[in-house]
């Protein structure tokens, strides 16, 4: 389930790459969100999707939406 792209996000992420990273990230936070009853790995995931949809939105300095 993990993109190359969003596996490493550090200090040297390109900002270009945001407007198609960050539609892809907030849609696979939503397909688990609206999913069967999490697991503790499923929750996992949508932690660590929230941190990077966070992280890319710090960085770019873009403005966060409700998610």
């Amino acid at each position: 389930m993990t993109s190359a792209m969003t596996s490493d996000l550090n200090s040297s992420y390109d900002c270009a790459n945001a407007s198609t990273d960050l539609p892809n990230l907030i849609s696979q936070l939503d397909s688990l969100r609206n999913g069967s009853a999490s697991t503790a790995e499923q929750q996992e995931e949508i932690n660590r999707l929230e941190n990077q949809i966070r992280f890319i939105q710090n960085k770019c300095d873009i403005p966060h939406s409700n998610h």
